[in-house]
């Protein structure tokens, strides 16, 4: 169950790392649209790293 959550967050953080890609070009510097894309990026990842590290801790993914 916890892969498919880490797998899905992994989706979304390529998404938004794109999406703010999109916004560089089609805005120029314009906006804030790319700054609010990374953010939310850096945050999924941060999600990310700690339900690793949580799921190691917790046992929900097992040591090989």
């Amino acid at each position: 169950m916890m892969k498919i959550v880490l797998v899905g967050l992994l989706v979304l953080i390529i998404g938004f790392l794109f999406a703010g890609l999109y916004f560089m070009y089609k805005d120029k510097g314009r906006s804030k649209r790319v700054v609010r894309m990374l953010t939310i990026r850096v945050a999924l990842s941060v999600c990310a790293f700690l339900i690793v590290i949580g799921g190691f801790i917790f046992g929900w993914f097992p040591r090989t």
